[in-house]
């Protein structure tokens, strides 16, 4: 992007303070800002600005664990046909780094073994690999990184080999970013020549994975699935044919594993149908209504919780790529440099990052199949050293499923 092109931008969008130290740069460092702001979707900000409030909340029905064993051997059956012609492929995100496990590198190259190494990717391809042995069909891993761990990603896979896994199988792809700002909308920049910027949220997983040229594979492999999940969930099961065949053989476009909540207030959102249509929401959007309403059978009515792992039908999400989902602004520390080109390290929010959530995608589906999974065997999220959702509690639920530390 040439200079007045960036200024023209800038001033349209009211961030002419992206530029303020342009003349102090040398032509590398002018060059690579022009690129970023070129890059950069300064739109998000006003977008963010204007959100719609929630619709009528009502309940949606659930594929219980009980249905699913009744009907288990079809399902599978459909699931394993798909996966051996080759339509089923998985996305792993993957762009969070370990700094609040205690590292510095990307997530999934933390070890969560205790008396051998086991990293949370090993545990992710191991369980990958079960599908595999099923199937006698390796199944294509799209992994989206970051700026921040891309590199490091790559290399770390490259290391272990893969992990057993064949590397033709697994393409890295780098998640798209958005600006960070002030709290009164104004960029910051992270030093003189480069804008303060972050992940623009899990909800940017699809249009990032075509517009990095993957979208070449999805066609030419002729996938027709995406199943989307979480890196810090070890006890992830992916492509998982008894819940891609329960979808395939419902007719669903989407569906999304669900567990049941442990306590009312749970911090899990919760599947539900918003204006008749498929949603989520979040447990801080929950009313103490809606977390208490019940069914005329006494159970409740909003009682189970999605843990990140969704399939979707490609032809469907293509139909919304170009669709602007809702941007969520989060307070976060930003660090930047002040008025005077002073670096600052924030130990208080002290600006907005725009994030736009996966969750939101399911809305944009005309249906979707919530499917029940049994916590104790699927869910072991790894979000914290030590607690709840933590290093030690993900470790004694592995050790629960015959996994060796």
């Amino acid at each position: 992007m040439a200079l007045d092109k960036a200024r023209i931008k800038c001033k349209e969008y009211n961030q002419e303070q992206v530029l303020k130290y342009y003349d102090e740069l040398d032509d590398k460092a002018r060059e690579a800002l022009l690129r970023q702001i070129d890059e950069t979707d300064f739109g998000v900000i006003d977008r963010a600005a204007h959100q719609a409030g929630k619709g009528k909340i009502t309940p949606i029905e659930v594929l219980t664990d009980a249905k699913i064993k009744a009907n288990r051997e079809k399902y599978e059956a459909v699931g394993i046909e798909a996966i051996k012609a080759g339509k089923v492929a998985t996305v792993l995100l993957a762009g969070g780094m370990g700094t609040r496990l205690g590292s510095d590198s990307p997530k999934g190259c933390f070890n969560i073994g205790v008396t051998r190494e086991l990293y949370i990717f090993e545990c992710l391809i191991n369980n990958l690999m079960d599908v595999v042995r099923k199937a006698e069909k390796y199944v294509h891993l799209f992994v989206m990184t970051s700026d921040k761990n891309h590199e490091a990603t790559m290399e770390f896979f490259k290391e272990h080999e893969y992990f057993g896994y064949k590397g033709e199988y697994v393409h890295f792809f780098k998640q798209e970013m958005a600006p960070a700002t002030d709290m009164n909308g104004k960029i910051l920049l992270e030093d003189k020549g480069r804008l303060a910027t972050s992940p623009n949220g899990n909800g940017g997983w699809f249009s990032s994975l075509y517009h990095s040229g993957l979208d070449m594979c999805i066609k030419k492999e002729g996938i027709e699935w995406l199943n989307v999940f979480a890196v810090d969930n070890v006890l992830q099961r992916m492509a998982d044919p008894v819940f891609v065949g329960s979808v395939i053989n419902g007719g669903f476009s989407s569906g999304s594993k669900v567990i049941k909540k442990a306590a009312r207030d749970e911090k899990v959102g919760v599947i539900c149908l918003e204006d008749g249509r498929p949603s989520i929401v979040e447990y801080y959007e929950l009313t103490d209504e809606l977390m208490n309403e019940k069914f005329p059978d006494g159970s409740y009515a909003y009682d189970y919780g999605v843990i990140l792992n969704y399939l979707f039908k490609v032809e469907e999400l293509e139909k919304i790529i170009d669709n602007p989902l809702p941007l969520h602004i989060v307070d976060k520390k930003i660090p930047c440099i002040d008025e005077n080109g002073s670096p600052v390290a924030p130990t208080e929010p002290n600006g907005h990052k725009y994030e736009t959530l996966i969750l939101d995608m399911i809305h944009m589906m005309k249906d979707n199949l919530p499917f029940e999974v049994i916590r104790e065997k699927e869910f072991a999220p790894v979000k914290n050293k030590e607690g709840i959702d933590s290093v030690v509690s993900a470790r004694e639920l592995l050790k629960k499923n015959g996994v060796t530390l």
